[in-house]
Parts: C-alpha cells; structure tokens; sequence
C-alpha cells in the first residue's frame, strides 16, 4: 500500500509538471496575441464580447471555465490548483483567448485566509452591523474596501454578498447577512455589491435560497409557499440583484420545496434567469452541486469547488448527448460576460499592498454608524457629559485586550492571532472563537487618562461586584459568538454572563453593558443597567469607533435592522429542527462523496409564511424588547406635517414629504422609516417597510425630507398571475422613528 501511494504522488508530480509546461508554453507563445483580437473592444457590450469568446473555444476549453480544482476534504484536487492564490476557489483561464484566471475568495466582512498566506486584511463590522447604519452609502464603502484589499493580495472574485433574510434568529450565519426585511437587506447589499464591482472585482450575492440554518444545511428540505417566498426571502435578493448586478449568484445547500437550491429550475431558471432577467452566473455553494444534466438544465452554470460534476463527467454527458452544446455555450457565455462586465478582463488584478492605515480609518468610521444605543437612563451615555467619572470598572469578555468576530468561511485572520491565545502566522481554526486586537480597555483609557480604569475577566462574580461597586461607572462586556456550520440553541448570552450582569447591576446602578454579539440577544436584566449598547462584532477598530460613541465624540445613529424578542418562546419556531443522524456525515473519510451523492432530506417548515420578524410579532401581538428600527441618539427629534402624493400614472412613484426636527442642542442623525398597512383584502401583515431616509440635522434645524415609494414595495406577489399586483383600496402611511413610533400617519387610495 506504501509503494502505490509513492507511485501516485510521483505521477501526480509528473502529471502537474507536465501541465504547467504546457500552459506556460501556451500562455508565453500567446503573449501580447490577443490585445487586437474583437472581443477585446472595449466599446463593445460585454454580451458581444463574451458571444464572440464563445465561438473561439474548443469544448476542453469551455468545460474548464465550468468548475473550480478542488479543496481539500470538499473534493478532488486538480494539478492546476497549484495556481491557486491560497483563496476558496480557483479558475483556469485560457490564455490563447486573453481570458484570465478566477481567483476567488471569500469576503463577507473582510478577505479571508490573509494570515495563512502571510498577508493582511481589515476586518469590518459584521455585515449585520453595517445594516443597522441604514446607509447605503456606507454599504457601498464597505464593499469598495473589500474589493480594493481583493485585488491588493491577488484576487478577482468576492464570495461576499450574503442576504439570507433573519427568518431564523438563532441562523448561526445572521451576523453575514443583512437583518429581517427584504426590502433594507435587499438595499443594503445591492450598494455593498456595486462597491466591491467598482474595483473591477466580481461580486457575489448568496445563498440562493432558504438558507436559513446550518443545522443539516446539505441535507434540509425547507418547505414554504410561493407567495411567502416571493415577498420576503426572495425579494431581498431580487432587490439586491437588481441595484448591484452581480456577476456571480450562488446557490445554497439546501432543497427548497423538495429540489437541491442548485438544481432547482424555480429558483434559477423561472425566477432568477426569466422574472429577474439576471445576466451574470450561478457558481454553487462549495459542495452545493449534485448532478450534471439534471443542475445544467436547471440553471447551474458553474461547480465549486472541484469537478465532480462538471469537469469529465459534463465533457461525457455533451458528447452523449444528454446535455445540449447549446446549454454549455450559455453556461460559459455568462460566465465571460460576467468577467467583461466586472472588469477582471480589461483591468487584471495585480497584488499590491493593503493601505492599513486608511483601511483602519473606513472601518472605525462605518463600525460608529453600526453601533446601537438601546437604553440611556438619566442620560448615561456619553461618559463625562451630565456624570462626573473619576473611575471605570471594565468587566467581562476579554475586553481588555480584543473583541469577539464571527466564525466560518467569513472569518478574517487578525493580525499576529487571535487576541486572547496568540499563535502562529495569525491563521484561524474551524469553529474556534477568535478575538480582535482591538482593546476597549486601552482605547477607554486613552479617552479619560485622568481616571483610574481597571480590568476584571468576570469569571468571579463576587471580585466584578466588588469592582463595580467602587468605581463610579462600570462597564460589562458581553458576547454571543456565531460561525457557519452551527445554530445557537438559544438567543441567551453563554456561559453564564446574565448572572455576571444581574450581579454587576446590583452592585452599581451606573452600570453599562456592552454586547457583542451577531444576531440578536436575550436580556433579562435590562430593567436594572442604565445603558446598553450594541456593538455586534465590531472588526479591526471597534474598540476605537466604541469609545468614540460612548465619550460622545460620535453622536449615535444606528437602528436595528431586526428584532430583539423578549424570549426564545416568542420566536415563530421554539427550537431550530435538528437533522437526523442519516442526514449527517460527522467528520467521516470522503464525507464529499456522501454529500455529492445527496444526503437524506428532513424537514422544516416556515408556516409562519410572510410574517418575519416585526412582521410576526405585529401580527401575533407579541411584545418585544427592542423593535426592528428602534435606535437611540444624543440628540432627539420630532415629526411633523406628513403628504402623502400619489405617482401621476398608474405603477408609478409614491411621493412623501414630511418634516424633521432636532430638538436638541446637538448635531446627530435620524433615520426616518417609512412604513405601510395594505387593505386588508390584501391578507397581509399589519405594516411593512416600504422605504427611508437618513437626514443629518443641526441644533433646532429642521428639514423637509422626501421619501418615494416603489409600488412594487407596496404589492403582493399574485402566485397565479406570477406577477406583482398593488391591491386596490385604502392604504395607510405611517412615519417615525422605529416600526414601534410612527406618529405621522395619513391613508391614501390607490387603484
């Protein structure tokens, strides 16, 4: 058994030789050939110029763009791998036609796997953060900044993108995604996308679709009607597919309605490809794909991360004639088009080095739009306005020496390690919490130099009582730590940190808590602190852009983009279903070809259709503890004077004007939310976002602010007619400043 292994790394080492040559040679005789070949025309479409590729290229040539070379445990490895950029993924290209590589990477909040490949990358607030800034100015930033440190290490491809709605708060990947509603999601990654794009990087929107929870993800069957479908999880994509036009849509793991996402025709072909119009490529999750002509037919375009499906056995089923040469020239048509579209044909990556200082200054700057003041008693917060502070008690969740990110194929590696064991090159482990070094501890005492700040672990919570009670402030740290390839069990802090909480509250009233946290938390003491802040995971310099907001130097803006319930009992499902252990692989040898095979479904079951998150608890009468929108500032504000304008043809803009006051003595930011009630012949949730406006306002200034509709945002999805309809009747318009205080409301007619 031996000698065969040797035998085999020895060919493959041939083998791989024998290759490189070829494609040197190949890409060396081809040098500078195809600068003046037609499809290089810039003044031409990139549908002219990926349609004139198609025509040049063998049927070798064309199966080589439809899937990547391999990970290891995911699948088999290729010789070409070893081009690799030590991303997720990795594409030949063909240089006879001027085509280059994909080299592509995963970069939800930042670019993965830099310290593995001795790099640097920033590490942005967590994509859920960045949705509670309401900003798509900043969404774009944020994107931009990723696409820009994608092309510094070598990269032409961003697996970024993720709009998976919060159906399930408990998802283990929600701190990636962008909130509860389709239509801020959807807005919110279409900017971020267009930024990444920008930068001649292809961008990425994912995962397509229901993939709610990583629980059995490759084995799930989620069952769901059309029309809830259409209106909530699929809206946020087509929402963002629209204002980002990504070159890449990945499918996910899990069956929708009994079908593989990935060889579903709904999703990728009726909806995607016909009722989007989506021009650009469906690449499969890593391991998503599980046929060939089955998933070609379907709508697949492209395999990840090996060839199981798409490589020989594609090349096997042409020439059979099972799948048509005309189905494989679109597949590759998209593909190219794509590349010309994003730029990665005309304008080639180049490594280049990260500008970490600028970087550093973006994201502490989008990480102060992300954070939420929740509670501000007696004017807690900021720290040394209306309360003298002499001493500082610091509590909890390694904050003196970093703060907590979310886990996964979303993971950055921060630079020399993780904060609280370092080791190595500053490389990650799988499903291992890993803590930024960014001290909320130093960056607290470099605001107030004059005072004595002292740091307890908040393991004893007799020593963090005793703290707490001689210091004039104290301020606890808490976590909830998420990563793909798990669910939280519930939404209560672990190991223990309520106690630590109630314990630190009872010793002082002037007590401040700190979460860090990717989706939302439990609270059972909130009625004893006097301020809560969320943080979420604030990345490269959250611990500066948090002093910023607590010392008042940044005025608070943000808003949550979802719901923090009471309980785990009033969530719409009291627990995530579990897969059977059928439907599991557990680490076993080759689990791959288990995975390809298709595991065994079980189910789960969304009965609570088109009421997500505020949405369900309007509608099932449930208190909550913080409201989707809901935000606090320095400054305070009021509405006034609401007109409501319906659009001069009929599927045209509804206009809204309405007044905004500060009422304060300080300059801050309200985020205006504009909501509506649909007639009730509709059968609807009692209201739905349908639109808002960020409006920066001075002391005592007052603006005028415009908000215009989509009419589409104010439809439902007619499943026989496969159309948006606007149901005649009354509608109410509401306005405020959360989806809980809308005092502005005025009802107009619409037919």
């Amino acid at each position: 058994m031996k000698s065969n292994r040797v035998l085999r790394v020895v060919s493959f080492l041939a083998l791989s030789m024998l290759t490189i040559s070829a494609l040197l040679v190949s890409a060396s005789a081809q040098s500078g050939a195809n600068d003046k070949a037609p499809w290089m025309n810039t003044g031409l479409s990139p549908d002219e110029r990926a349609a004139m590729v198609v025509k040049e290229m063998t049927l070798d040539e064309k199966i080589s763009l439809l899937h990547g070379t391999g990970m290891v445990g995911l699948s088999p490895m290729s010789p070409l791998a070893i081009y690799s950029n030590g991303g997720a993924g990795y594409v030949v290209g063909i240089p006879r036609l001027g085509i280059p590589a994909m080299q592509i990477s995963d970069a939800a909040y930042g670019v993965r796997s830099s310290g593995e490949n001795g790099r640097y990358s920033t590490a942005l607030p967590s994509n859920l953060g960045a949705a509670a800034s309401w900003d798509p100015d900043a969404a774009f930033a944020y994107g931009a900044l990723i696409g820009r440190e994608l092309r510094d290490q070598g990269y032409n491809m961003s697996l970024g993108g993720g709009v998976n709605i919060a159906r399930e708060l408990r998802n283990g990947r929600n701190f990636e995604y962008m909130g509860e509603d389709p239509i801020l999601a959807g807005t919110m990654v279409g900017s971020l996308i267009r930024g990444t794009q920008a930068q001649h990087v292809i961008g990425d929107i994912k995962h397509y679709a229901l993939n709610d929870q990583e629980s059995g993800r490759n084995a799930v069957n989620v069952n769901i009607d059309k029309r809830s479908m259409r209106e909530s999880d699929l809206l946020a994509f087509e929402i963002g597919v629209h204002e980002g036009n990504p070159g890449g849509v990945m499918c996910s793991y899990n069956r929708v309605n009994g079908v593989y996402a990935c060889e579903n025709p709904y999703l990728l072909t009726d909806v995607l490809k016909k009722d989007w119009n989506f021009k650009g490529f469906v690449l499969s999750d890593w391991q998503g794909a599980h046929s060939t002509a089955k998933a070609s037919a379907a709508g697949l375009d492209h395999e990840e991360p090996g060839e199981i499906f798409f490589g020989s056995a594609m090349k096997e089923a042409v020439q059979s004639g099972r799948v048509p040469m005309a189905e494989v020239d679109e597949h590759v048509r998209r593909i190219l088009r794509s590349m010309f579209a994003c730029g990665v044909v005309d304008d080639p990556q180049q490594k280049g080095v990260v500008d970490v200082l600028g970087d550093l200054e973006i994201t502490r700057k989008i990480a102060e739009q992300s954070i939420v003041l929740l509670k501000n008693d007696q004017n807690q917060l900021p720290l040394g306005g209306s309360h003298v502070v002499n001493s500082i008690a610091l509590i909890g969740a390694h904050a003196d020496v970093g703060m907590i990110s979310g886990g996964g194929s979303a993971q950055v590696d921060p630079p020399g390690g993780n904060a609280i064991m370092p080791r190595g090159k500053g490389q990650t482990k799988w499903l291992v919490p890993v803590w930024f070094p960014t001290s909320p501890l130093k960056a607290i005492r470099a605001k107030i130099p004059g005072a004595k700040v002292q740091f307890d672990p908040g393991t004893d919570y007799s020593s963090a009582a005793a703290l707490a009670k001689t210091s004039d402030v104290a301020i606890v740290f808490a976590y909830q730590w998420e990563s793909e390839d798990m669910d939280l069990d519930s939404l209560s802090l672990p190991e223990h940190q309520d106690a630590l909480i109630a314990a630190v509250a009872a010793a002082n009233p002037h007590t401040i808590v700190v979460l860090e946290t990717g989706s939302s938390a439990t609270m059972p003491w909130a009625g004893d602190v006097s301020a809560i802040v969320e943080a979420w995971y604030a990345g490269s310099a959250g611990a500066d852009a948090l002093a910023n907001v607590m010392f008042g130097e940044v005025n608070p803006s943000a808003k949550l983009p979802i719901t923090f319930p009471k309980s785990d009992a009033d969530l719409p499902h009291r627990s995530i279903v579990k897969p059977p252990r059928e439907s599991t692989t557990h680490g076993e040898p080759d689990a791959w070809k288990k995975i390809a095979a298709g595991l065994p479904a079980f189910q789960t079951t969304y009965d609570e259709g088109l009421k997500v998150g505020y949405k369900w608890y309007d509608a099932e009468k449930k208190q909550v503890l913080f409201p989707f929108g809901y935000g606090l500032s320095y400054s305070t504000y009021s509405y006034a004077n609401l007109r409501v304008t319906p659009g001069a043809t009929p599927g045209s803009k509804i206009s809204l004007t309405f007044t905004i006051t500060n009422t304060s003595n300080r300059a801050g930011a309200e985020i205006a939310e504009v909501y509506a009630a649909l007639p009730a012949a509709a059968a609807e949730p009692p209201k739905r976002l349908v639109g808002w406006n960020k409006v920066k306002l001075n002391p005592a200034e007052s603006k005028d602010v415009v908000v215009e509709v989509d009419p589409k945002y104010l439809s439902i999805f007619n499943v026989d007619q496969n159309a948006w309809q606007l149901v005649p009747g009354d509608y109410t318009i509401m306005v405020g400043g959360s989806s809980q205080s809308l005092p502005l409301t005025q009802s107009i007619n619409l037919k």
